[in-house]
């Protein structure tokens, strides 16, 4: 009897089990879960996003991009994230000349790029780098995610981070927020 107990119990473990997605097992990420979130629609209607309700959230279109910025005002800068998702109307190549590019751009902002990798996001080709940096008196991180959509459309997910306590784990959590995006065009 355990023995059949066993047997029906393996793959119905096996299946439930979601597999990590590359960007979360990247950064050790441990399972984060908000409450009370709400989506949130682009002004543009061209993606949706969940975030918590007690989030300050902006937004901002002109004729190439539509865009979602947000960020938990409740508390101190150094405690929370802020996060900007873009959906950006240009095609976009993860070629040699973009990577340097993106490098270029953070040593124009006087910052290190740590890290940088190809990956697949919302099942589609992506691309982050993470910079370091200072901003006024605070230490900061960036990290620029890349989506590509299709040939003629990309997302553009910035998250900052800044002080030096929990950095990690607000980089996380930034991520499970992206994760959430739905593309509604």
């Amino acid at each position: 009897m355990r023995f059949c107990i066993l047997i029906f119990s393996i793959p119905l473990l096996f299946f439930s089990c979601k597999k990590q997605s590359e960007i979360l097992s990247d950064f050790n990420c441990k399972t984060t879960a908000f409450n009370n979130l709400e989506e949130i629609t682009d002004i543009k209607k061209t993606f949706a996003v969940q975030f918590p309700k007690t989030w300050k959230t902006k937004l901002f279109y002109d004729a190439v991009q539509s865009s979602i910025f947000t960020a938990d005002s409740t508390k101190q800068l150094t405690e929370t994230l802020l996060l900007d998702i873009t959906f950006i109307n240009k095609s976009i190549n993860f070629d040699a000349i973009f990577k340097l590019s993106q490098e270029q751009k953070s040593l124009s902002k006087n910052l290190i790029q740590t890290r940088s990798k190809e990956i697949k996001l919302l099942n589609t080709p992506s691309y982050y780098t993470v910079s370091k940096g200072k901003k006024r008196t605070f230490t900061y991180q960036v990290c620029n995610l890349f989506i590509k959509l299709n040939k003629n459309n990309f997302i553009l997910a910035k998250t900052e981070i800044y002080g030096d306590s929990l950095v990690q784990e607000r980089m996380c959590e930034a991520f499970s927020l992206i994760e959430k995006i739905k593309i509604t065009q």
